[in-house]
This record gives C-alpha cells, structure tokens and sequence, in this order.
C-alpha cells in the first residue's frame, strides 16, 4: 500500500490539516509539538511555581492550554531525611492536537516527563555515536524516533537496551509501518549496545547496581521546507504513534511519564522523577 508522507500546518482558527491516507491508520495520526520548561512543587504536593521555554516561539493556544492546566496539577511530595520538601524538576510536555469533526482539531496535554537532576547521575554518554541511518528507510523517505530504555551497569556499560515505542512520520499500511519500527528499532539497538556513560560514584550512587535511563533516537531526512534542527521548537509534526512496549527485564512500575514526552539528544534517567497523582487536564 503506498505510504504518504506527512505534513501539518498549524491554523489555529480553522484546525489542524493532515494528510490524507490509509483510512484505518489516518485515524491513529497525530500532530503534536513538544514544549520543554521547569516546575517547582511545594511540600504539600501543590505546583509552587512554572516556566516555559522560549513562549514567543510557541502558539498562543498550547500556551494558554499550558496557563490553565499545570497549576491545577498535584504531585506524590518529595521526601528528605523524613520530611516533605520543595522539589524543582525539568519538565517536558507532549501536546496533541485532534480530530473533532468539520476539520477543526483540539489540543490538549497528552504526555509529560519531570526530571530531577542530582550529581552523579548521567546526563550524557561519553561514547554515544548515533545508529546508522538504514538504507531501505533513506530510499523510501521514511522517518521516526525510536524511544530506548537502557540499563546501564556501574562501569557504564550499557547490559541491558529495549524499544519501548517508535513512532513513524509516515502514513502506511500497518504491516509496513510494523517492518518500519522493527528496522528503526534494529538499527537503533544496535548502536545502544555500543555506547558507554560515566562508571557510577561509589560516593553518590552507592549499592545501586544498575542506572535506568530513556533515550530517544530520531532518525529525520530533512525535506524542503522543514525547519532546520535546532529551529523547530513551536513546530507541529506529524506521525503515527507505535505501540508501547513492556521491557522484559524491568518491573514496569518505574516507568512512570509519557515516554514520547522526551526531546531528541538526552539521556533521562527514570528514577529521579516527580510522580503526577492528578490528570494531565488538571483537577
């Protein structure tokens, strides 16, 4: 079945226009822009605080959308030392636009991750050279991002990589966008296994075996008229989101968060992160 390439333009009074394909998986396509920011929660649980980058960059509505849901949000509080505490995370937001009929399309929150940095967690990898590109995905045109979870040992070797979701930037037949993830999947496993990260410090990360970290691998061919990387922020993209998959060696418990709610480029750790008790729509 031929595959049509996607493309969004946001119109924020008339909709959200996507292109047109395969009738079942169309339905499945979303157009969604990650917004990146930081937010403070006070002891109680309650947001004390939030901040979004670069909000000129970003559609009057999604900011809007942003004002009225994240103070309602209530988080798990932080303990230290027995006591609730103000804790500050990294926050990044998925935002999705839909279907609502006659061609207009919603928007709403529809994934988030928060992380708290600490010394001695890895924030980068020191050998981390990207998968190659496959051949059959260049000469089909064919684009997505692959979102890894790695477990790490205390030498920074990587002992443990699984796909946990790929989601494809083109519309296709669901056989062929299977054979698409499983090839994006493949390539990018296979340069995870090669990559290394800092050994742990026995002063700050001691008796913890194992680091549990999320990676996303984007695998883009720039196209006439797309942004430029690095100048994409505040641009809708369009793609058919994967199935999430359960990781065989973790107890999936420690996976909390959206996991296409992560930009390109980091490594995020798992375990330190705020825990959201209330839904992503506020209370």
């Amino acid at each position: 079945m031929k595959r049509v390439a996607l493309g969004v333009v946001a119109l924020w009074l008339a909709g959200v226009a996507l292109a047109a394909g395969p009738h079942a998986v169309r339905k499945r396509v979303q157009a969604s822009m990650l917004v990146s920011g930081s937010i403070t929660v006070a002891p109680d649980g309650t947001v004390k605080s939030d901040v979004i980058d670069h909000p000129d960059k970003l559609p009057a509505a999604v900011v809007s959308l942003i004002e009225r849901n994240v103070p309602t949000w209530r988080f798990a509080a932080v303990v230290r030392d027995g006591r609730p505490v103000i804790a500050k995370a990294e926050m990044n937001l998925r935002i999705v636009a839909r279907p609502i009929g006659s061609g207009n399309y919603s928007i709403g929150i529809e994934g988030a991750n928060f992380h708290q940095r600490s010394p001695g967690q890895m924030r980068s990898a020191m050998r981390r050279e990207p998968p190659s590109y496959p051949r059959a995905a260049i000469r089909a045109g064919v684009t997505g991002t692959v979102y890894l979870v790695l477990r790490v040992d205390r030498q920074g070797k990587v002992a443990d990589s699984a796909v946990e979701q790929v989601n494809i930037g083109e519309i296709a037949s669901d056989p062929e966008l299977a054979r698409w993830r499983r090839i994006l999947g493949d390539a990018s496993l296979s340069a995870a296994r090669r990559w290394t990260f800092a050994p742990c410090d026995p002063g700050k990360e001691a008796g913890a075996p194992y680091r549990i970290a999320r990676v996303p691998v984007t695998f883009n061919l720039h196209r006439f008229g797309d942004p430029r990387p690095g100048e994409d922020y505040g641009h809708w993209k369009a793609y058919v989101p994967g199935p999430l998959q359960p990781v065989p060696w973790l107890d999936q418990r420690m996976l909390s968060g959206g996991v296409d709610a992560l930009p390109d480029g980091g490594v995020y750790p798992v375990a330190k992160s705020l825990r959201l008790t209330t839904p992503l729509a506020g209370t």
